[in-house]
């Protein structure tokens, strides 16, 4: 070995997020194994794609054994669309993005002030229709800044204006919110374990709020992150005359502003918050996965300050020190020094701009480039 690993490499566990824009974490996990095996062809390589509940969520439970369903929904500009969610027995694994996501745009265009999301309610709606008991909730990767407002609207919430006619879509015609009535909610609701994922812990409103912090990732301007942030506020403050304090108290609780706000909708549903990682990897079996491994490689398309705070590497990272395991990454970029790795349990990384710096030519290739990284692994930690 030419990294000084101290034992031969039985068993690996490839268990990484996506390359966003370039490689799904399903294609991730296949290019890691073919470079692996090209330098050990009889490796024993096990593969479980990972997520942390932003988009690519479905695709790795499914990945994991999970069925994948389809239901025809509105997208967010109200839009028909196909979007997918995942069931294993009375287990289901919804994705916000699936219906309401910025992927679903056309290139370049946005909708910050009103998009919705109506159709990540229709999908809530289709996983309870499917017998689902335990519900996932994974948000991130969202178009909308709206607080949940459509899905609830989707889910028998009624919200109306001054004259008694329900409000538009999106996040802005909030601020023409008079009155709203919950009482028709969706019943399941009450009966069914609801489980918010979410790799952020934003509240709805303020300087760290849905608006402030992401509404410009999804093309507002500063004129519009004020516009969504007074309307999502007096969202707030009209449910509170609703439903009381707990309107108010939940506005302020972590993860509220995940996802425009759909985690404020979510928790308003009875939804109980967990960082997404966390829950992804107990719904995927990643606990007996890291016992049967001998080396773990995460990974996702940026290993940056962002990946520390929740992201699926610093979840995989952290469990497997725990458990005693060897951890290294593979990437697209590498913006974070060893030490820094070394604190979060990542032994290496190993990213593929050290071959290609040029990212116009590494996102098109990023496959074969990441088979040579994957076979530079193999020579360091197996051979």
């Amino acid at each position: 070995m030419t990294d000084g690993a101290a034992t031969q490499v039985a068993h690996v566990l490839v268990a990484a997020d996506k390359f966003k824009g370039s490689l799904t974490a399903v294609q991730v996990a296949e290019r890691v194994t073919a470079g692996l095996r090209k330098v050990v062809p009889d490796l024993s390589v096990e593969a479980l794609p990972v997520a942390d509940g932003g988009d690519g969520t479905v695709a790795a439970a499914v990945a994991a054994g999970f069925e994948r369903r389809e239901v025809r929904v509105a997208g967010p500009v109200g839009t028909p669309v196909t979007a997918a969610f995942a069931l294993r027995g009375t287990t289901a694994v919804v994705e916000m993005a699936e219906a309401s996501g910025l992927q679903l745009l056309p290139a370049g265009t946005f909708a910050a002030l009103t998009a919705t999301t109506y159709g990540s309610g229709e999908l809530l709606r289709a996983a309870l229709d499917a017998g689902a008991t335990t519900i996932v909730f994974g948000v991130g990767g969202s178009a909308t800044t709206d607080g949940g407002a459509g899905m609830l609207a989707a889910l028998g919430a009624r919200f109306l204006d001054a004259a008694g006619e329900p409000v538009g879509p999106g996040g802005a015609a909030l601020a023409e919110l008079a009155s709203a009535d919950l009482s028709d909610l969706d019943p399941r609701f009450t009966e069914v374990e609801f489980i918010l994922a979410s790799d952020v812990d934003n509240p709805l409103t303020g300087p760290k709020g849905a608006p402030a912090v992401y509404g410009p990732q999804k093309g507002a301007s500063p004129e519009d992150v004020e516009t969504l942030d007074a309307a999502l506020a007096h969202f707030a403050r009209v449910l509170e005359k609703a439903i009381g304090p707990k309107a108010a108290e939940l506005a302020a609780s972590p993860g509220a502003g995940g996802a425009g706000g759909i985690g404020y909708g979510a928790l308003l549903l009875g939804a109980s918050f967990r960082p997404g990682i966390e829950l992804m990897l107990e719904v995927l079996g990643f606990a007996p996965a890291l016992e049967r491994a001998t080396l773990v490689i995460t990974g996702e398309g940026s290993l940056d300050e962002q990946t520390l705070h929740g992201k699926a590497p610093a979840g995989v990272a952290a469990a497997a020190r725990a458990a005693g395991k060897e951890v290294v990454a593979v990437c697209g970029r590498l913006a974070l020094p060893p030490e820094t790795l070394g604190a979060a349990g990542i032994r290496r990384a190993y990213p593929l701009s050290a071959l290609e710096p040029d990212p116009a030519k590494s996102i098109p290739n990023a496959g074969p480039l990441l088979e040579r990284v994957a076979s530079q692994i193999a020579r360091d930690f197996v051979a």
